[in-house]
């Protein structure tokens, strides 16, 4: 009986590649570490059969769930890890726990590595991954070209990589890129209208409701607005008209939008500012799960502390809103701060389950 080897090698392939994606999916559905997310990118990128069967195998599996009608009651997931994008149902769990062992015996074979956090993908598109926090939680991503981003409380990013740029766009929230020199593909960051463009520095984005902040912390940045490629930044006398302003290391940058997110004017509009180092330290604290307050107002304190907790703080009464105040508290310990209020400054706090208002004792 005759073989055919090269038949035999293309079903075993063909079969790797399906109990890989199966793998991948149920790592997904758990929730997956930075180290993972980067694995499966790249196993994504290696071959572009790779997305096609990962996105059709998840299509067959959403089917699977809308027949399923036995829902699986799971524990409220690790606030540091992604939580799983969909509540999955208990005939599918039984399912991907077998899938995922064959699958883990072929990659093992293979030596294939487990993957990380939940991926968008599309037949015919370029790999992206998405990546949210919840209120309260941090996380640490490392991409594939070797930056690295850092995601703050209730932020939400998702990158697309191509041959000749690497993009981020920050949905919401407020993160911290250092990225890897890579002068053939710029690093870009929008955020709104606001677009960031680098090659290898460090900088910080903050979205507000109204306002896209930027903070360069290592190199320098352009800063453009997204739908019209012009600068968003005054143009300084050391460079003068014909160069391009740039943000450099030290400088904070605030660009107005409206809530729609539309730049406000049709002129550049960034208010740029030199910034110590002593405030440099102050607005990354957070990266060390800390807030330190110089000299601010108990309303912006307050605002502060209600970006990383459920549970909110709440000024009851306007007068005491413009108290100014210093210290530094975890981002979580609100009820330290609350205890100093009672304590030193005349005021009393009503608490419920949902928020802590703050009045004056009467």
């Amino acid at each position: 009986m005759s073989s055919h080897p090269r038949t035999s090698q293309s079903t075993l392939a063909a079969a790797l590649v399906e109990a890989s994606a199966a793998a991948w999916l149920s790592l997904r559905d758990r929730g997956m570490n930075a180290t993972e997310t980067a694995e499966f990118v790249r196993w994504l990128q290696q071959d572009p059969q790779h997305a096609t069967v990962f996105a059709e195998l998840d299509r067959v599996w959403k089917d699977f769930d809308r027949l399923d009608s036995v829902p699986v009651s799971a524990a409220a997931p690790d606030a540091d890890l992604l939580a799983p994008r969909v509540r999955r149902q208990q005939p599918r769990v039984l399912v991907w726990s077998a899938l995922a062992a064959a699958a883990i015996v072929l990659l093992a074979a293979f030596q294939y590595r487990a993957p990380g956090i939940f991926v968008e993908t599309a037949v015919g598109r370029a790999p992206g991954i998405f990546v949210e926090t919840a209120v309260g939680a941090f996380q640490q991503l490392e991409l594939p070209d070797g930056s690295v981003v850092q995601l703050n409380t209730d932020t939400a990013i998702e990158t697309a990589y191509s041959a000749t740029e690497r993009r981020v766009r920050v949905l919401r929230g407020e993160a911290f890129f250092a990225v890897s020199k890579d002068p053939a593909r710029p690093f870009i960051v929008a955020s709104g209208p606001v677009v960031v463009r680098a090659v290898g520095t460090a900088f910080n984005v903050r979205q507000h409701t109204t306002s896209v902040e930027v903070m360069v912390t290592e190199g320098r940045v352009r800063i453009d607005h997204a739908g019209e490629s012009r600068s968003l930044l005054p143009v300084s006398a050391a460079t003068g008209a014909k160069e391009h302003p740039l943000l450099v290391a030290g400088e904070k940058a605030v660009v107005p939008v409206t809530p729609l997110g539309v730049v406000t004017a049709v002129v550049p509009i960034a208010t740029v500012e030199k910034i110590a180092a002593s405030a440099v330290e102050r607005a990354l604290a957070w990266q060390e799960r800390r807030l330190e307050f110089d000299a601010v107002s108990l309303a912006e304190v307050v605002r502060e502390f209600n970006r990383y907790n459920r549970r909110q703080l709440v000024i009851a009464d306007p007068r005491i809103a413009a108290k100014h105040f210093s210290g530094t508290f975890r981002s979580d310990g609100y009820e330290s701060f609350v205890r100093l209020l009672e304590t030193h400054f005349s005021m009393t706090a009503i608490r419920s389950e949902r928020e802590i208002v703050l009045q004056l004792r009467h």
